[in-house]
């Protein structure tokens, strides 16, 4: 009896310490989710301001974005396999532009997030990269705070460059690319032309806030 009683004391008090160790843990863990998630929340909602900002002219809209917002279907001409979102933007309270959350879902590691402006008359504002998963220092070109690769789709159209030129100097067409990392730009080219078409036959709608 006295050996089980002892036997009971080694194992049952050393798990009983783990037990309560572990439990205090999971609470600190849940305290500091519940504590920093606000801040990370905020801090991702003002980078994406920030990126939305950057897809249109400086000075060309006068409407907060961020609530100007709309839902967009999930569409193959937008890489989208899940519906996403739209920002209609405005000045004087007309429609000055839209900007397209888009993917190109064939990255060299998988989907990259886009957000594209698209002004009135067909032409890019502006694209910008909002998540990827490409290469550190040979795909994450496509950053705007690490080059300024992805400036070169402002002011072009399905008609400038023509149909035959949405690619990559190395295929063909007009758009730079890094030499070695190619298969990230075809991914974006493709993209980017992808919803200039999808603009081209949802145009009334995107522009006035319909359902496409």
């Amino acid at each position: 009896m006295k050996r089980i009683k002892h036997w009971a004391r080694d194992i049952l008090a050393p798990a009983a310490v783990l037990l309560i160790f572990s439990a205090i843990g999971a609470l600190l863990l849940s305290g500091t989710h519940q504590a920093t998630a606000p801040t990370i929340d905020n801090a991702e909602r003002l980078l994406k301001n920030r990126l939305l900002a950057q897809t249109l002219p400086s000075g060309g809209f006068d409407n907060d974005l961020s609530r100007a917002i709309y839902p967009l279907p999930a569409d193959p001409l937008l890489g989208l396999k899940r519906p996403a979102s739209r920002y209609l933007a405005t000045q004087a309270g007309q429609a000055s532009g839209v900007i397209l959350e888009a993917s190109a879902p064939d990255g060299y590691s998988g989907e990259i997030r886009l957000l594209i402006g698209i002004l009135p008359d067909g032409r890019v504002g502006g694209v910008r990269v909002t998540s990827h998963r490409e290469t550190p220092g040979l795909g994450d070109y496509i950053e705007m705070a690490r080059s300024p690769w992805i400036q070169q789709f402002a002011g072009t159209s399905l008609d400038h460059p023509v149909s035959a030129h949405w690619k990559v100097r190395k295929d063909g067409g007009s758009f730079d690319y890094v030499t070695g990392a190619t298969v990230t730009p075809r991914a974006i080219v493709k993209a980017v032309q992808g919803a200039l078409t999808y603009f081209a036959a949802h145009r009334s709608e995107l522009l006035s806030g319909a359902q496409p």
